[in-house]
């Protein structure tokens, strides 16, 4: 067994440099990239790459710290499945006394699958619920529908209707907050899709209030995603503190207010405070427009619990210059991982084998894929390192697995839990007959 000793940590709990030591001897030690307690060499020798590795301890604990941040006021964290919807983390977040956030009927049936029990604090929202999806979810017995249209309400009562079942509603109200954001994932200014102008609820909430189908008993608010500034958090609810003032006023029961998620991590760089540090301020901002409403808060995180708890591992296949280019090719592709083709996202990139003489290059890390947006990071500063070597990217935790897909007839990675010093696939790899089976 190898002597372990801590030498420079990465990621808090989850991800670290540790010395690695076969003889007890301080000469040939080699900082390795460790999952919590296993070599992240030993996963990708065993399970092949590009791979998927998340760190059981840091989900925990970041569900935990979310849960404590919000312990003053009655509160459900409804974890947002379209992060990731591995059915072994949403069965873990289950066991915690997690609630969800699902946008279709396929994450519900997840949820279902993952707890049964779990749809007493499920909340679905979307913008194109289909009826299917709402009959599914009125059988279930779900907490709340977050409704974003009128079109859509009238639908949601006929189905309500069919099969004999009040629809619990809250409208999402859009309160036209900036969030500094990328423009894909920013969704509370009136040219978004999202919710219905908070000028115009008030009607809304009127009519279905009317309807013997529906129980009105909330507020929805959501206005993006990867939020940094915890300010539009607290501008947003403060209209709508306000706006569930007005419908109070007009006769109406509103029980409970969803905040949504959307807030950030830092992908980039050192982080300057503490987790702990930061939803706490995010929650100072949320609580206080909503002290003494005597309203149930719902809160759909998704990416800062599970972002920094996952890793993508991949291969340097080859070293390729172009004039005066330098390209590190891997095996990793768009396909495996989008994020930085779709919003030109940034993503940490380490060698998992520390080198012992340093030297810097500036690098394009790019994939297979027959595509000039297949890359993982453009003008990177990386250590030189030779073909072969394994590679972690970092914070993928979210949006990684559940936007990949099979183009260029690539099948998926596997994706892996450690607990400690034990491994569980959680997900395995596919193979190349799997994407040909459902074509005739």
């Amino acid at each position: 067994m190898p002597s372990i000793q801590e030498r420079q940590v990465v990621r808090p709990h989850g991800f670290a440099y540790l010395s690695k030591r076969h003889d007890g001897r301080k000469s040939g030690a080699k900082l390795v990239l460790y999952g919590e307690g296993v070599p992240l060499t030993n996963l990708a020798g065993k399970y092949g790459t590009p791979l998927y590795a998340y760190s059981s301890a840091m989900i925990r604990e970041r569900f935990q710290t979310f849960d404590q941040a919000f312990a003053d006021v009655p509160h459900t964290i409804c974890y947002s499945v379209k992060a990731n919807s591995n059915l072994s983390i949403l069965r873990m977040l289950a066991k915690l006394g997690c609630g969800f956030d699902v946008v279709s009927g396929g994450e519900l049936e997840r949820v279902l699958k993952a707890d049964r029990k779990a749809s007493r604090k499920v909340v679905f929202s979307g913008v194109g619920k289909t009826r299917p999806e709402m009959i599914s979810a009125l059988k279930g017995g779900i907490l709340l529908f977050n409704v974003e249209s009128e079109a859509e309400l009238s639908a949601l009562s006929a189905c309500a209707a069919r099969v004999r079942k009040k629809a619990p509603i809250a409208f999402r109200v859009n309160p036209d907050v900036a969030a500094n954001t990328h423009p894909y994932i920013s969704t509370g200014l009136h040219k978004h899709k999202f919710g219905v102008p908070i000028r115009e609820a008030r009607a809304l909430y009127s009519k279905a209030a009317g309807d013997k189908n529906l129980s009105v008993r909330g507020v929805s608010v959501h206005i993006g995603s990867q939020i940094t500034d915890v300010s539009p958090f607290g501008e947003a609810i403060s209209r709508v503190a306000d706006f569930i003032s007005q419908l109070r006023n007009d006769g109406h029961q509103i029980d409970y207010i969803d905040a949504g998620g959307g807030l950030g991590i830092p992908y980039e760089g050192p982080q300057a405070e503490s987790f702990a540090d930061r939803v706490g301020s995010y929650a100072n901002a949320i609580i206080k427009p909503i002290r003494g409403l005597g309203l149930h808060l719902l809160l759909e995180p998704g990416r800062s619990i599970i972002g920094p708890a996952g890793v993508l591992l991949t291969t340097l296949l080859y070293r390729k210059r172009n004039e005066s280019k330098q390209f590190l090719v891997v095996d990793a592709a768009m396909n495996d991982l989008v994020r930085p083709a779709l919003y030109g996202a940034h993503h940490e990139i380490l060698p998992v084998v520390k080198p012992e003489m340093i030297s810097m290059e500036t690098a394009d890390v790019v994939g297979p894929i027959c595509e000039s947006g297949d890359f993982l990071a453009r003008d990177r500063q990386l250590p030189v390192l030779p073909e072969g070597s394994l590679l972690a990217v970092l914070d993928t935790g979210a949006y990684g697995y559940v936007l990949s897909s099979n183009y260029n007839t690539r099948p998926r990675p596997a994706e892996i839990l450690v607990t400690g010093k034990s491994v569980k696939v959680i997900r395995r790899r596919e193979k190349v007959s799997d994407l040909m089976r459902a074509e005739l």
